[in-house]
């Protein structure tokens, strides 16, 4: 594919998940001239005489790299403009400084390893991130970024270009709902953010005690691959503790008082008294 690329040229180095095994394809694979691949483990450049650039690396031998290799990742050479290929940034894979990837000298410093884009630096140093989502908690939006050096400094933009996006979006559920109410409510919400992306679906507010969702019949699209459930109970604890003084569910209550909504405490009030009112009916 890279082959049928036909003014570009493509610089690659392994990471942390592709590091350079003893039986790695990439030591035997033949590439294309236009693809060039940085096999070593300490930093290399392959030059463009015709751009007078030079783009540099280095790839990972292992899957764990704690030693801080750029930091002395200082460009050599006659070039005209350099870029770093910087694969890392975290204790585990090749810890870096901000401060010092700008001391180094490269017009532009193309960092891998974090999933989301982020610009470290604006037009110097960046994420781009992945091009598509790759699991359920990889949401916002994904592409590439797009850069160009002209004289001095570097102007890049963030060019969107993924399918689809991974979502997770908060419904809000009141006493009233009934489980028809809530699917479409998820149809409706979901129809308006994009039927091509993929949800997961957290349910927040409080719902009537004797409301029961069939989480199976709320995916109307067949993108929702996973549905939470954080309401709480409806029931009106002061009520409830008034009329239950000289009982276990009123002392129960009585031993929450004080606590706020949304809380662990509240959480497990709302999870006892439902219980203790279940058996009360039964």
């Amino acid at each position: 594919m890279f082959g049928r690329l036909s003014v570009t040229e493509v610089v690659i180095i392994a990471g942390n998940h592709d590091y350079l095994k003893r039986d790695s394809y990439y030591r035997t694979f033949s590439w294309v001239e236009n693809v060039h691949m940085i096999l070593s483990s300490q930093l290399s450049a392959v030059e463009f005489p015709q751009h007078s650039l030079a783009v540099y690396g280095l790839s990972y031998s292992s899957r764990e790299i704690t030693e801080e290799l750029y930091k002395q990742a200082v460009p050599e050479g006659q070039m005209d403009y350099k870029i770093l290929l910087a694969h890392g940034g975290d204790e585990m894979h090749i810890p870096v400084k901000k401060e010092d990837l700008l001391g180094l000298g490269y017009d532009y410093i193309a960092l891998g390893h974090i999933h989301k884009p982020q610009q470290i630096y604006p037009g110097r140093i960046a994420y781009a991130g992945a091009l598509e989502p790759v699991d359920k908690n990889d949401t916002g939006i994904h592409g590439y970024i797009e850069g160009e050096i002209k004289g001095k400094g570097c102007k890049t933009v963030f060019v969107p270009a993924a399918s689809r996006e991974y979502v997770h979006m908060e419904i809000f559920v009141d006493s009233r709902m009934t489980g028809y109410d809530l699917k479409e409510k998820i149809k409706e919400k979901i129809e308006e953010k994009g039927e091509q992306h993929i949800y997961k679906i957290i349910l927040i507010g409080q719902r009537d005690p004797d409301t029961i969702f069939d989480i199976r019949s709320l995916d109307s699209f067949g993108n929702i691959i996973e549905i939470v459930d954080n309401t709480t109970f409806a029931y009106q604890f002061e009520k409830l503790e008034a009329k239950n003084r000289e009982n276990i569910l009123g002392r129960f209550i009585e031993s929450f008082r004080g606590s706020k909504e949304g809380s662990i405490e509240y959480q497990a009030l709302c999870e006892g008294v439902h219980a203790l009112m279940e058996t009360r009916r039964g």
